[in-house]
């Protein structure tokens, strides 16, 4: 844990898959290219068309990333679906090495873990659907899942509203029903927090 820098700081950003938060990280990168890292996973599924190594995701394999946990190697980990996902230390320090804000997108369960390393003070943000329904609508959008995972997607997406509705868990809940209103409000809270830890 020592190669974390304690005084960097760390925005975690967690939501159910579909959510809408890789699409509030992204705009948040375009707009800030040079304030942000993106730290990138690891995860033992198999890349879909589009994903490229290394820039989506690190694509490994269970016993690789079981034995990389072993030896201490990552910050949080988590499976969803039958695969392993989690943050590497490396992945981490890399971002802060750059000197860019390191930016989580992590799970309800990669959350719980992070919280017990209290030498990390993160900014924590969760982005929530407007609603189960719109959710599914959302996923069945996107086309890239089977009717299994997709109810898996679903049933794992109450659990973690569940969780970000517990008071004290998060810094700030938003609301995404619209994407400029949702990004603007997301923007104007991370700009603000990140000020008042700079004084």
């Amino acid at each position: 844990m020592k190669m974390v820098h304690q005084k960097s700081k760390v925005l975690v950003v967690c939501g159910p898959s579909g959510s809408g938060k890789s699409t509030l990280l992204r705009k948040l990168f375009d707009e800030f290219p040079e304030k942000f890292g993106f730290s990138v996973s690891h995860t033992t599924r198999g890349p879909r068309c589009f994903e490229v190594d290394g820039q989506h995701y690190y694509f490994t394999t269970k016993d690789e990333m079981q034995a990389a946990i072993k030896r201490g190697e990552f910050l949080e980990h988590a499976v969803f679906s039958d695969n392993m996902y989690g943050t590497s230390l490396k992945a981490v320090e890399n971002v802060q090495k750059s000197g860019k804000i390191c930016v989580l997108d992590i799970d309800t369960q990669g959350v719980m873990q992070v919280k017990k390393i209290h030498s990390l003070k993160p900014i924590y943000v969760f982005i929530k659907p407007p609603s189960i329904n719109e959710l599914e609508v959302r996923l069945r959008k996107r086309a890239s899942e089977s009717e299994n995972t997709l109810q898996t997607r679903l049933n794992a997406a109450q659990q973690e509203i569940a969780y970000g509705e517990i008071p004290g868990n998060f810094d700030i809940i938003i609301v995404n029903d619209s994407l400029d209103k949702t990004y603007a409000v997301f923007k104007d809270f991370v700009m603000k927090s990140l000020d008042k830890s700079d004084n």
